[in-house]
């Protein structure tokens, strides 16, 4: 899988990507990453990137004119027809499914946005879709390119060296009815520390119980810190009922002087 990232800040990359699964990604031949520094399309002496925005308003916004270049460069350059992004705060939610979406394209571009946004025209005319990764501001995409491709690229086959791993992480809409579930706590080594003990089931041996108890542990994790989810699992009756009793125990705890 190729990426091709569009940004006025190409060095930012040098850190984020060359670590863990995405550094294995790329040493492995799985992941292609380039490059591509905006400046390098402009016309001017000065590599003039961005220009006030039209009407009034404040800051400033990244032109239209680099954009296209760099997209009119590498298409000429690709063999197909790469999917492209533009990262911004108006986009859709990027989750997990989108990821998996994502991960199925053999080029993506992903614009990187910068100031106080891009020309409405790169979305109208040269971007297939907006993502963003969260409702809140960054100061560039650059931070949201990087948690796209380690998201994306832990997707893709022969890239994690557990295969079974990425179908059980929280998100993940498995065939087992963890969709819409978090993943649940786990633990290691040593089965207690300062007095911090490990749940006993879980170093009993009995598998079976220890199935249930992760299962009623996510959907408690789940519960608690994302509610939301649940609403669209495939909950058994079961998971209904420890659901209701921890949405009992926090409004009794929220109660409380």
């Amino acid at each position: 899988m190729v990426f091709h990232l569009l940004t006025i800040f190409p060095d930012f990359f040098a850190g984020p990507l060359d670590y863990g699964v995405v550094a294995r990604a790329r040493q492995c031949g799985r992941l292609d990453v380039r490059l591509w520094d905006l400046r390098d399309f402009t016309s001017d002496r000065h590599r003039t990137v961005d220009d006030r925005p039209f009407g009034g308003g404040e800051g400033m916004l990244l032109k239209i004119e680099p954009i296209f270049q760099a997209l009119e460069r590498l298409r000429g350059e690709s063999a197909g027809r790469p999917r492209v992004v533009l990262l911004s705060a108006q986009g859709r939610l990027f989750d997990q499914a989108a990821a998996a979406r994502l991960a199925a394209c053999p080029e993506l571009v992903l614009v990187c946005g910068r100031y106080e946004g891009v020309d409405e025209r790169v979305a109208e005319h040269l971007a297939d879709e907006e993502l963003s990764i969260g409702d809140f501001v960054l100061s560039g995409g650059e931070l949201a390119a990087a948690v796209v491709v380690d998201a994306v690229a832990r997707l893709l086959p022969g890239v994690l060296g557990n295969e079974a791993s990425a179908g059980a992480e929280s998100f993940v809409a498995a065939g087992d009815g963890r969709a819409g579930i978090l993943e649940g706590p786990q633990y290691t080594r040593p089965a207690e520390f300062r007095g911090w003990s490990v749940p006993a089931v879980l170093v009993g041996g009995n598998h079976q119980q220890v199935r249930r108890w992760r299962r009623r542990a996510a959907v408690e994790k789940t519960a608690r810190h994302r509610p939301d989810l649940l609403a669209r699992a495939p909950l058994t009756e079961e998971d209904r009922a420890v659901f209701e009793q921890v949405l009992q125990e926090l409004s009794v705890s929220r109660s409380l002087p």
